[in-house]
């Protein structure tokens, strides 16, 4: 009777609009719209999950599946067959569990899904999809760019919107340019295609709340821009008459203390280091035991199993590590997966983990002072930073982008090696619930979900 009464129901068009970073924490006087949007509608806090990570929580919300299910253990991993940890991978093979938008058009084969920036997104099963993705010349020179499925709908959007504007997406220069463009060009899809079910991803507040902290003072600006975003894109799918679903993976609270995990573990000759040029290597798959750190979570990854027992109490005398979970809180968690570390750190809330690994600051690889999310062994939010320290940081800046401009080679080295610059973190389950995620709608549901909830509910609000 379920499938079949399913297929006798008209289809309720429905939008995800997920704004990053959102949590009762920041929706105030700086946030007018939102903060009248809430008195028309349901606000739920989302149980966070761990880790609570853009690409776990989404994989979470889009399979209604866990980590242990659903493959995504963080925003990166050591990969132990090729002995190399990967961050920011693409493919959506890599999420382990069916997907929301399958199940739907089972239901009804008329149904078809937008996926707008929501991560995993190329290779999909998606109808439509749209994902950053620079162009990389043989010269070194990052391009930038995006990927689509239709892949003419790419030139359509640049055609339209102008190139998509990756820099503004990620590094020193983040700011509402690309999150503009990504709903400008929502907006465009939802016109052109008309899908049952848009996801969106608007990254913004993710750059001045990690930067900030939950600083009024700071971040008002930045509050105040993507509620306007907001406020265009609710008022474009009302006049449709779209159901409209408002949430986030994560809120960002305050943190005052990073812990350089593999710093420690390195002093503790568990770790194997190359030296290339005078800089410094992780040889991962030649280490004894080290971190891939993911914000307020770090993966422990130890070769020999015989050497559990002393990594481990080398982890638990860290200061600042709330908790060290071995297998069974790790299966507890719903995170035993052959991705996961052997071991799972958790912060502190007011503590994140660093992936730095050398010791000496001239040592440090190249690949540090860039913004470069594929080489470095873990998750790096000084990424979002120009030196402080450097009065002519600027000018290196313009120097090096004139290199670009006029096909010189160049080396952007303009990131400072100063995690203390970092205001704000997640990733922790523990934190206050003021910084909860949340799901906000027009239809009442529990006053705390499960993560594993909002497949369902997304599923409810289209059927």
């Amino acid at each position: 009777m379920g499938e079949n009464h399913f297929k006798c129901l008209k289809m309720q068009k429905t939008v995800v609009i997920d704004v990053v970073g959102l949590s009762e924490s920041i929706i105030s006087e700086h946030t007018p719209y939102l903060k009248s949007y809430l008195k028309k509608n349901h606000l739920s806090k989302i149980k966070p999950v761990l880790p609570a990570v853009t690409t776990t929580a989404q994989s979470c919300y889009v399979t209604g599946k866990y980590p242990t299910s659903h493959g995504i253990v963080g925003n990166g991993w050591y990969d132990r067959t090729d002995a190399e940890v990967k961050f920011w991978k693409q493919s959506n093979h890599l999420v382990g569990s069916p997907k929301i938008w399958d199940e739907a058009k089972k239901k009804d084969p008329n149904f078809t899904c937008a996926k707008m920036f929501w991560w995993y997104n190329m290779y999909s099963s998606a109808d439509y999809s749209v994902t950053p993705r620079p162009q990389y010349h043989a010269d070194g020179v990052k391009a930038p760019d995006c990927y689509s499925n239709p892949p003419e709908l790419r030139d359509e959007l640049q055609d339209a919107l102008g190139t998509f504007p990756l820099f503004n997406f990620w590094g020193p220069n983040a700011n509402i340019k690309s999150t503009q463009w990504i709903a400008d060009a929502s907006i465009f899809v939802d016109k052109k295609y008309n899908p049952t079910l848009n996801l969106i991803y608007l990254p913004h507040l993710d750059y001045c709340l990690q930067k900030f902290g939950v600083d009024f003072t700071k971040i008002s600006k930045e509050l105040g821009e993507i509620d306007r975003v907001v406020q265009q894109l609710i008022e474009h799918f009302e006049s449709t008459q779209t159901q409209v679903i408002l949430l986030s993976e994560y809120g960002i609270n305050n943190v005052s203390e990073p812990i350089h995990i593999n710093r420690i573990l390195r002093t503790h000759d568990c770790m194997a280091i190359r030296e290339e040029r005078g800089l410094e290597l992780l040889d991962a798959g030649a280490s004894k035991a080290f971190a891939v750190s993911d914000h307020q979570i770090a993966h422990i990854y130890v070769k020999d199993q015989a050497d559990k027992k002393e990594v481990k109490k080398i982890l638990k005398a860290i200061p600042g590590v709330a908790q060290v979970l071995d297998s069974a809180e790790i299966e507890a968690q719903h995170l035993n997966h052959e991705r996961t570390g052997d071991f799972v750190l958790i912060a502190d809330t007011d503590k994140w983990f660093t992936y730095y690994y050398w010791l000496d600051d001239t040592k440090a690889p190249d690949f540090a002072r860039c913004v470069d999310i594929f080489k470095k062994p873990g998750y790096d939010p000084v990424e979002m930073f120009m030196d402080p320290k450097n009065p002519f940081i600027k000018l290196r800046a313009g120097y090096k982008l004139a290199r670009k401009l006029t096909g010189f080679r160049y080396l952007m080295d303009v990131i400072p090696l100063d995690a203390t610059l970092v205001k704000g973190s997640h990733g922790s389950p523990n934190c206050a619930k003021e910084f909860y995620p949340v799901f906000i709608s027009n239809k009442a549901s529990k006053s705390e979900l499960e993560p594993t909830d909002v497949y369902k509910l997304i599923l409810n609000s289209i059927f």
